[in-house]
């Protein structure tokens, strides 16, 4: 069926035109980390509320109010859950993965890469796109909460601070590399 009637055209035009302004609404009121990509809870909650606004459109089972309710509802445990993870490190142990250390000094570490199944290809891209082009010359690549790869050049001065709460590094390998 490419057309049935025009009512229907309308009624998605206008159901749609407020419920992004509802949601827009929303996401505003409730913060910047709502729509975050910090980790995986962050997206699962992103594409629910795509998954919502979608059916508010082309269902015609669903009100306005009701997926405005839902989306609001969202935001709410969003917001919770998030409050509580800040409060309580048990509490976000549970809903949060820890960054993980896959190369070390120019080495990668292999249990750690099949742990969190990524490959030594994407390593290299990973440190290639941070313009560095020998091995050797990184310190660390990190997969980030959010899967992302962080590369941290190898300077001989970084005490690697930023890297206490990473699966596989130990604050006493801190103290032995900057010794």
């Amino acid at each position: 069926m490419i057309f049935d009637n025009w009512s229907d055209i309308a009624r998605v035009i206008s159901i749609g035109t407020f419920a992004y302004a509802g949601m827009v609404a929303l996401l505003r009121a409730s913060g910047n980390r709502t729509l975050s990509k910090m980790n995986s809870f962050d997206l699962v909650v992103t594409v629910a509320f795509g998954s919502i606004l979608s059916t508010i459109l082309v269902n015609t089972n669903v009100s306005l109010a009701e997926g405005l309710a839902a989306i609001a509802l969202l935001v709410a445990l969003q917001f919770a859950i998030t409050w509580l993870a800040v409060r309580s490190s048990k509490f976000s142990n549970i809903i949060k993965t820890r960054p993980t250390l896959l190369l070390r000094d120019g080495r990668f570490l292999d249990e750690a890469m099949r742990r969190v199944r990524v490959t030594k290809d994407e390593i290299r891209g990973a440190v290639r796109q941070h313009g560095i082009g020998n091995l050797e010359q990184v310190a660390a690549v990190i997969m980030e909460t959010d899967a992302s790869l962080s590369v941290i050049r190898r300077d001989g001065r970084s005490s690697f601070s930023a890297l206490a709460g990473v699966s596989g590094f130990d604050d006493e390998d801190q103290e032995v590399r900057t010794r």
